[in-house]
């Protein structure tokens, strides 16, 4: 196996910076590019990232760039933590150098507006590389900047690529394990925050947790749906990657989606949400992607429509529960 001792994070929000600082902590030195000046002059002089990840401490051995270029030169592994929707353009606008050993790992989870392609999809595009791997799972930042234990997946078409990573993520805090589903590991990952939207709404409703149960239950139904349909296992959605990190984004405050979920409940509007959000929600435009991309496969998926209506058609959360709950009657299975 090749000794792997540069790391590079392009991308300095919470799960970007989180990622940094865990690599840190075991001893590699880890450069991190921020697209704001202030959260790279934050990083290198306090040793905080008080815009995305306030009050954790972090590791002398990272150090942030403005300059991609700078910050992924002589890396051995590229995390990538990217929104979605700001990604190819990143990629495609730094023409940064790289060997053609290094590892990408993608953390982004969310599916490409028209394109419907997913964040690994992206990057394979955008710099020709094969070695792609992708991180998912049960993982709110806060929590795991914090050193509280979790546990992970790492894809990869590649399996001995997503061993190498294992290797260098893992800790006694951070169990990391491998698959070679990766379509289904990125899929779980980017599904699940439109049903965290529809958790929000439910709490935000008062509507108890028999009816969030449900929701997260029949989620993972159509999420498993349109991951079978272009080329998922069945099992990956009923792994950490899948349930798992559904049950943690539906339950969890911490949740950006279910934040919006909860505001859209109380009656706000979602550009007004957004415009007071530093953090980008990355459910909203996934549900647009995923609406367009069930109807194209003919795949069913109800909470997803009836969010997509309540997001971009100004339905009424409470109309659209009632949708949910008078659809013709059907066997679970």
């Amino acid at each position: 196996m090749d000794k792997i001792t540069n790391v590079s994070v392009i991308g300095a929000g919470a799960w970007g910076t989180t990622i940094a600082n865990h690599l840190a902590n075991k001893n590699y030195p880890v450069s991190i590019w921020a697209f704001e000046k202030e959260v790279v002059l934050n990083i290198n002089n306090k040793r905080e990232n008080s815009v995305y990840l306030p009050q954790i401490k972090l590791s002398k051995k990272i150090k942030a760039f403005f300059d991609i270029e700078e910050t992924v030169k002589n890396a051995d592994v590229i995390v990538i933590a990217i929104p979605t929707k700001h990604l190819r353009k990143c990629l495609e606008n730094n023409n940064f150098a790289f060997n053609k050993k290094t590892i990408f790992l993608s953390l982004t989870k969310g599916i490409e507006k028209n394109t419907f392609k997913r964040p690994s999809e992206i990057i394979s595009e955008t710099k020709n590389t094969k070695k792609i791997c992708a991180l998912s799972g049960p993982n709110l930042s806060l929590e795991i900047a914090k050193g509280l234990p979790a546990a992970t997946v790492i894809a990869s078409a590649n399996i001995e690529d997503a061993k190498k990573l294992q290797e260098i993520f893992s800790s006694s805090n951070f169990r990391v394990y491998t698959s070679d589903d990766i379509i289904g590991v990125e899929i779980g990952g980017a599904l699940k925050n439109v049903i965290a939207i529809a958790a929000g709404i439910s709490d935000g409703l008062k509507l108890g947790n028999n009816a969030k149960s449900g929701l997260i239950v029949r989620g993972i139904k159509e999420i498993t749906r349109l991951g079978v349909k272009i080329g998922a296992n069945k099992e990956t959605f009923f792994g950490l990657s899948g349930i798992g990190d559904l049950i943690t984004t539906c339950q969890s405050d911490l949740s950006r989606n279910h934040f919006v979920g909860y505001e859209i409940a109380k009656g706000k509007k979602l550009k007004d949400i957004l415009s007071r959000m530093k953090a980008i929600p990355e459910g909203v435009e996934t549900t647009l992607s995923a609406f367009e991309l069930s109807k194209k496969l003919g795949v069913e998926m109800p909470i997803t429509n009836e969010i997509h209506s309540v997001l971009f058609e100004d339905k009424n959360p409470k109309d659209a529960i009632i949708n949910l709950m008078t659809r013709p009657y059907k066997n679970e299975n």
